[in-house]
């Protein structure tokens, strides 16, 4: 059974954490994933971009599930923003940096690895990458 990625639900469920603590969320983004709509001069040299999405920054905030679209000024131009939710690389608090800071590997894999299952047997494809599961006490 393929999941969808959690990337959407964390990003949704910190920014609620943050705002109910009174803190400031930003985001970072790789501004060079495409679909990336936003204002691009103001990535730093390696196409990062950080972007406050406070209620008070940002007007008609969408955390959805594909992409994250708001409209906001940037140095006093309205822009109409639009972010992959794949292209957000971190959701953190500007005072504190408290957050989470995302990888690839949180983007879901394809069934089987995305490589056709060439067994006959019923027995599941195991995958190359084992869970890493602790006990915390």
């Amino acid at each position: 059974m393929t999941m969808t990625s959690s990337r959407p639900y964390l990003i949704r469920a910190l920014y609620d954490w943050i705002i109910d603590n009174g803190l400031t969320p930003y985001l970072l983004v790789d501004a060079s994933r495409e679909g990336v709509v936003a204002p691009t001069d103001f990535a730093d040299d390696s196409g990062r971009l950080v972007l406050n999405i406070s209620p008070r920054a940002v007007r008609g905030l969408d955390l959805g599930q594909e992409d994250i679209c708001f409209n906001a000024r940037f140095g006093g131009t309205p822009w109409d923003v639009n972010l992959p939710t794949a292209a957000v690389i971190a959701i953190y608090a500007r005072e504190n940096g408290q957050g989470m800071m995302f990888t690839d590997d949180d983007q879901p894999e394809p069934p089987n690895g995305g490589q056709e299952d060439s067994s006959d047997d019923d027995t599941p494809a195991r995958s190359a990458k084992r869970p890493n599961l602790r006990v915390v006490k």
